[in-house]
């Protein structure tokens, strides 16, 4: 199953079919809906339209554009499934669905994001030619209102979704972000979650205008798997190991040059390097970009002190240690150095993972994040985030007396100036993934949506996240995959996460799920043909 060679066969049939000479209209059935469409083919502007909707669309929208179309002009209407972004091959959160973790009316869906996340999925499954099997997390109503409104799409559509059968049954598992509320608040340091923690990832894009003395070419670059050989590469390797590669490679490089003896010590001189050879950087413009990508993320783990944040974060995660975490916390909290981010971040940690701890120190440290400074409104964030993703809330055992004993401390070591850092965390998704692979996914938790159920080890599995995956969670999936022979997991959800983007966006009673985007329906694309 691989979700970015689906949307590019659909692209390359739309190609195919409209033929040379053509225009592409991409239109967004929100904001510029079906009536748009109308009104231009009453008065067209073209020979010739052909019309592809990346999504279901409705019989009465059909028969709409149908009677509009006086003069014959379109050729052709279909629906290519691609209403969604295809991030990795297994990675595909819903297009406009954007969510934090925030204030909403109760722990139920908003309709128009209810039925966003239904069209997301649908048209994952449609693209994948998937008919799959629904299983659910039972302590979510969440989970269970879309997996009851995919299930309708399914039947109403049943003539869209009669694939071919298969001996094992595909499986969509529909999951709850709140179950997990530790992931998306730990630092990362593999290059693709590292980027998007630090710098931010928006359509494969970096925006590093205010990064100091950043060069004019530079100050937004793509970073895509499908078109740079170095990111693909390098998608899940440590930050070490980024470094050193990055190295290698300039080297190599270095190697063709007739004066090129100095050496490169550490991501400094690198940059040094790059910037005193315009011809190197004009025949090396991938170069160029990771050495100001992997140098920006250096600077700001530098300034941040994210090294001993992440240690800190990991003992909060992982080890049942209260005296060692509370003094960590603390340590922490009296650094200078430490962002207002990472301050309460930390204490959110705190919280969630000794909330009815008979010792805890959670208002002593509300205290220190107030002599820090932080606002008012950001200290309000760590009672929003135990609402979310608290004891009281969470139907599985997220932390467990027993975390200590399974925990295996792993260290990188590499370019010069990059220090070991602990990388133990293991998110939930892993857990639940490994236990559905092996049959053991209690059905009293994850209960299957109608009398149906699998009998066999699953073979192809999407995973749906309602509230957003990770990038951890995503290394996780293309490690399954590596590791079972004969299994295929994609992971959706409704956004992807970084702290800054899963930290509630007010304050108020309670923490879910809510939009940061209003638009609530399927794009579609539109082939003109000029006279």
């Amino acid at each position: 199953m691989n979700v970015t060679l689906a949307v590019k066969q659909y692209i390359s049939k739309m190609v195919e079919s409209s033929g040379p000479g053509m225009k592409v209209l991409l239109m967004d059935r929100e904001t510029e809906n079906v009536e748009h469409l109308i009104q231009e083919l009453r008065r067209p502007k073209y020979s010739v339209y052909f019309i592809y909707f990346s999504n279901v669309i409705s019989k009465s929208e059909i028969k709409a554009l149908a009677e509009a179309d006086e003069q014959e002009v379109v050729a052709e209407v279909q629906e290519f499934y691609g209403d969604f972004i295809a991030v990795n091959p297994h990675l595909t959160p819903s297009s406009t669905c954007a969510c934090c973790l925030s204030r909403q009316r109760g722990r139920s869906w908003e309709p128009s994001m209810l039925s966003r996340c239904t069209q997301g999925l649908t048209s994952v499954l449609l693209a994948l030619k998937k008919c799959p099997m629904i299983r659910y997390q039972l302590s979510s109503d969440m989970s269970k209102r879309l997996a009851e409104s995919v299930k309708q799409i399914i039947t109403k559509e049943y003539e869209l979704f009669d694939f071919r059968k298969t001996e094992v049954p595909p499986l969509l598992l529909i999951l709850d972000r709140s179950d997990d509320a530790i992931t998306p608040l730990l630092n990362q340091w593999t290059y693709q979650a590292m980027v998007h923690e630090l710098l931010g990832l928006n359509n494969n894009r970096i925006d590093l205008s205010r990064v100091p003395g950043i060069n004019k070419d530079l100050r937004e670059v793509v970073l895509s798997a499908e078109n740079d050989e170095f990111y693909a590469n390098n998608l899940y390797l440590n930050f070490g190991e980024i470094g050193t590669n990055i190295k290698n490679l300039m080297e190599d490089f270095q190697k063709k040059k007739p004066k090129g003896q100095q050496k490169l010590e550490s991501i400094t001189d690198m940059k040094a390097f790059v910037d005193n050879y315009p011809q190197f950087k004009k025949m090396s413009g991938t170069v160029s970009k990771h050495v100001t990508v992997v140098g920006e993320l250096s600077r700001l783990v530098s300034e941040r002190q994210l090294m001993e944040v992440s240690e800190a974060e990991q003992e909060l995660a992982c080890q049942n240690d209260h005296s060692n975490a509370q003094q960590s916390v603390r340590r922490q909290l009296q650094n200078p150095r430490l962002s207002e981010l990472d301050a309460v971040r930390l204490v959110m940690l705190y919280a969630l993972r000794y909330e009815r701890h008979s010792s805890s120190i959670l208002p002593q440290l509300m205290d220190e994040l107030s002599r820090r400074g932080v606002s008012e409104r950001h200290r309000r964030m760590v009672q929003s985030v135990v609402d979310y993703g608290g004891k009281r809330v969470r139907g599985s055992d997220l932390i467990t007396p027993t975390d200590a004993v399974a925990i295996t401390k792993q260290f990188f070591k590499g370019l010069k100036g990059v220090e070991n850092v602990y990388t133990q965390h293991q998110p939930l998704l892993h857990d639940s993934l490994d236990q559905l692979i092996k049959g053991r996914l209690k059905d009293s938790q994850f209960p299957y949506l109608g009398a149906s159920s699998l009998r066999d080890r699953p073979q192809d599995i999407i995973v749906f996240l309602i509230g957003g995956a990770t990038y951890e969670e995503a290394l996780s999936v293309y490690n399954m995959n590596r590791s079972s022979p004969g299994v295929r997991i994609v992971l959706g959800g409704s956004s992807i996460h970084n702290t800054k983007r899963v930290l509630p966006s007010d304050s108020g009673k309670g923490s879910d799920i809510t939009p940061s985007s209003t638009s609530s329906s399927c794009l579609l694309s539109v082939s003109l043909h000029l006279q």
